[in-house]
């Protein structure tokens, strides 16, 4: 198992403080900010802790209020909101300094039966056919700096489009639409939430990508800079995050500063699992 990959499921293991509080941290290495899949992904673990594991997640709904501190434990509250006989609803405040900077609300359900059909899955090339996202990304930004990236991801990701920084050399290469496999670099337990909390925290690393490409920009090119506004998951059935997943993600709007991206996550064998909204706060400068 990859070092980067341990280091987040122990993330993800919360202490808890006290009934429905939780203490989360973020990793050791150096950071601006916590990166928002972290406390989603963390947030999603304390919900889960108050749940009975017979109902899983189907649905989250979060805001990004403040950036977080990498440097302080965050504590996570969690409000029992409703057990009903099928559903189970929890919101969950993450908090620093004193003030709330992550919400989320999360629904749980007993499982059941009824109607179904899904969209299709896109065609896209076999992962084993693209390239490690190290030689992607060692011409861009030379092998030292684009090892340090890859070793810090606990996901092995390959690209079946454009990256931002190829698109923002080469503008014929902008498309409103990301296709990328992506899966952790190890094996993990059979622990269905684990699972969900993984995605949960994957969503968020290439989905507002998808509002750059289209446009040819990529982050700090331009003066270009964001942030994840808001975020909502939809877990349509069972899946693992050790097998390959292909996350397609377009961009429907952007304008006012902010853009909107959009996901549905597929399995090799064509199940769709997971569907994605996020909307993200995009400037561009003049550097």
């Amino acid at each position: 198992m990859k070092e980067s990959l341990k280091e987040l499921l122990d993330l993800l293991d919360l202490e808890q403080i006290e009934n429905d509080i939780f203490r989360g941290r973020s990793p050791e290495a150096r950071q601006q900010r916590v990166f928002g899949g972290q406390v989603a992904g963390q947030a999603l673990v304390a919900a889960g802790r108050t749940v009975p594991v017979n109902r899983p997640v189907h649905s989250l709904h979060a805001y990004f209020i403040r950036p977080g501190d990498p440097l302080v434990p965050i504590v996570y509250t969690v409000d029992r909101v409703r057990d009903g006989r099928s559903f189970t609803t929890r919101r969950v405040l993450a908090i620093q300094h004193g003030k709330a900077i992550f919400s989320l609300s999360a629904s749980f359900q007993v499982v059941e039966e009824g109607p179904t059909h899904q969209a299709a899955m896109p065609e896209a090339p076999d992962p084993e056919t693209l390239p490690h996202a190290l030689d992607r990304l060692t011409p861009i930004f030379g092998e030292r700096a684009a090892a340090e990236f890859v070793g810090r991801r606990p996901f092995d990701v390959r690209h079946a489009t454009p990256l931002t920084w190829e698109a923002a050399k080469d503008p014929a290469l902008a498309t409103p639409e990301s296709k990328v496999w992506l899966r952790v670099d190890g094996e993990l337990p059979d622990d269905p939430m684990l699972h969900v909390c993984l995605m949960t925290y994957a969503s968020d690393m290439t989905l507002l990508d998808t509002v750059l490409l289209n446009h040819g920009l990529a982050w700090g090119d331009k003066g270009t800079m964001g942030a994840s506004l808001d975020h909502a998951m939809w877990f349509h059935r069972p899946f693992r995050a050790d097998d390959w997943l292909l996350y397609y993600q377009d961009t429907p709007f952007a304008g006012g500063a902010r853009g909107l991206a959009r996901g549905q996550v597929f399995t090799r064998s064509g199940e769709l699992v997971v569907s994605v909204m996020q909307e993200g706060l995009i400037r561009v400068g003049d550097s």
